[in-house]
């Protein structure tokens, strides 16, 4: 409507200057009409820049994640870092267990995104902040300028449980290459054996009357923990590595 009004402003004050023969009516009214289409022209730019008549509306959405890894051994959270100062990342997961195509978050300039732990559901918590007119009254004046509901940023908190590991697209795919290595196998083939015998002579040192069941059940989760430690190690390593 303020734009109608400037435009209605501009065409009275021409016909109140040149068709109206009493001078003094005449320039009272169009002086009348140039205040008002100064004032139209002062809120235009104000409502444009200064965003006169909105103010910030948040909303917030949350979202369960899974893990993008094929591994369920190795829940990960991928990232992508856009540019080369890497102030941007687009993070890469899953929403459902056994989803074949994997989300991202927003690669936009306008979002941001930050990493927390928790000891509760792998999740993202979207908030995004929009532009809205504060009441009809703005709406009423400002609305054909069509800046209602503006998208202005949006903030991630992305929440993982601490058995996530967090790594680039390229750390990933330098781990999964250094792990499927025929030399890191054949060197961790060696130690884990090394590594479970010695678990196995120590359980047998303290209790020689253990079973083969009980033997069996350690010989597992020996392995186990054998190769939660070395992929950590492999992790670190990955994560040093320039």
């Amino acid at each position: 409507m303020i734009i109608i009004t400037l435009i209605l402003a501009v065409v009275l004050a021409f016909v109140f200057y040149v068709y109206l023969h009493n001078r003094v009516l005449s320039n009272v009214l169009t002086l009348l009409m140039i205040v008002v289409m100064g004032i139209s022209g002062v809120l235009i730019v104000k409502n444009d820049h200064d965003h006169y008549g909105l103010h910030n509306v948040r909303t917030t959405t949350t979202q369960t994640i899974y893990s993008a890894s094929p591994s369920k051994q190795l829940p990960m959270m991928i990232y992508q870092s856009i540019g080369t100062a890497d102030q941007h990342r687009v993070y890469v997961y899953k929403t459902s267990a056994n989803a074949k195509k994997t989300q991202h978050t927003a690669a936009k300039v306008t979002t941001t995104n930050t990493v927390k732990r928790t000891t509760g559901k792998n999740r993202i918590v979207t908030t995004k902040t929009y532009r809205e007119y504060q009441n009809g009254a703005y709406k009423f004046w400002f609305g054909l300028a069509g800046n209602g509901h503006q998208y202005v940023k949006e903030h991630n908190t992305i929440y993982l449980n601490k058995n996530w590991t967090v790594l680039s697209t390229q750390q990933a795919k330098q781990l999964q290459k250094l792990a499927s290595s025929k030399t890191y196998q054949a060197k961790q083939k060696a130690a884990a054996k090394a590594y479970i015998q010695k678990q196995v002579m120590a359980a047998m040192t303290k209790d020689p009357t253990m079973s083969t069941a009980q033997r069996q059940k350690l010989i597992k989760q020996a392995t186990a923990e054998y190769q939660a430690q070395a992929m950590q190690q492999l992790i670190k390593q990955v994560k040093q590595a320039k």
